[in-house]
């Protein structure tokens, strides 16, 4: 299943390159790769094959993955990888990742593909062709009533992205939540059977923030995500680095209040449209909300 994404550098659309197209087509809509997902969807597979590539021979895997994906590694910083897994959780230079001063803007969380939702009346989310509830997603049915009629973004991280994520405001923790689950692929081909997003194993935050109020921040395992890595810190700041995931692609999602936050018309556009948009660690993705006062003369 093609999935088309909008670079708001070129303004161009492209088609995103599928990683292990061919494997999860066979996993996912053949009979014998279903009964064998049932097997590699559980954490011990997801285990397996972190162990596998934090060895030392994975390391012929580095060069022939950056010259696949075009992975323009000025961006890093420049270390003598011992792993695959190493390389994969590298670090990005800061500079190549400037944080806007102004605190009223709404910064990306990650290197990502990002889709715009409203969360509705009921508390529902349509992502691609399923539809969810914030209550599914959160396990708490008094926090998902906080966020009726509020915005929920989800930040999609491929494989060629760096999967290291941050904070997207200046606050503190109020709480974290665990929850387990399976490890499907978070890609669109998953999603024709499984509701990956509340079937997957996650933990959230729930943060206090300056500008924005209270919100959610989640982080969702996927196929082949070894490990969620999350900082241990009740207080934060703007682009402060929260965590990474370790070996796999893997989505963030952000849930934030009415009337807190407004989106740049660019991304809500395009997601629409059925695109997600290009979006970079620290780069501007919306405003703080601020309520229009209507003079009459």
């Amino acid at each position: 299943m093609s999935v088309y994404v909008y670079n708001r550098e070129t303004k161009n659309v492209y088609e995103e390159k599928q990683f292990k197209e061919k494997q999860l087509k066979f996993l996912y809509e053949t009979l014998p790769g279903r009964i064998i997902l049932k097997f590699i969807s559980g954490k011990w597979y997801s285990r397996y094959s972190g162990k596998k590539n934090s060895k030392r021979k994975s390391i012929a895997k580095i060069k022939p993955f950056i010259e696949k994906y075009g992975i323009d590694m000025e961006e890093y910083e420049k270390k003598e990888y011992r792993s695959f897994n190493e390389f994969f959780t590298r670090k990005i230079i800061p500079e190549k990742r400037p944080v806007p001063k102004d605190n009223s803007i709404l910064i990306s969380v990650a290197d990502s593909k990002l889709r715009y939702y409203k969360i509705e009346e009921n508390l529902s989310i349509k992502i691609k062709n399923s539809i969810y509830t914030v209550e599914e997603l959160l396990g708490d049915r008094e926090l998902a009533a906080e966020f009726k009629n509020g915005t929920c973004l989800v930040f999609r991280l491929t494989v060629d992205d760096c999967h290291r994520y941050c904070y997207f405001d200046n606050g503190r923790l109020m709480r974290r939540k665990h929850i387990d689950g399976k490890l499907h692929t978070v890609r669109a081909i998953s999603e024709k059977r499984h509701k990956v997003y509340c079937e997957n194993f996650r933990e959230y935050s729930v943060l206090l923030t300056e500008n924005f109020g209270k919100a959610v921040q989640m982080e969702v395992g996927a196929l082949l995500v070894g490990k969620i890595v999350n900082m241990e810190k009740l207080e934060f700041k703007k682009g402060e680095e929260k965590g990474w995931f370790e070996l796999g692609g893997s989505t963030i999602i952000l849930f934030f209040q009415e009337n807190t936050v407004k989106i740049d018309e660019d991304i809500v556009s395009n997601s629409y449209r059925g695109l997600e948009t290009k979006v970079k660690y620290g780069e501007r993705i919306g405003k703080k909300y601020v309520k229009e006062v209507k003079y009459l003369f």
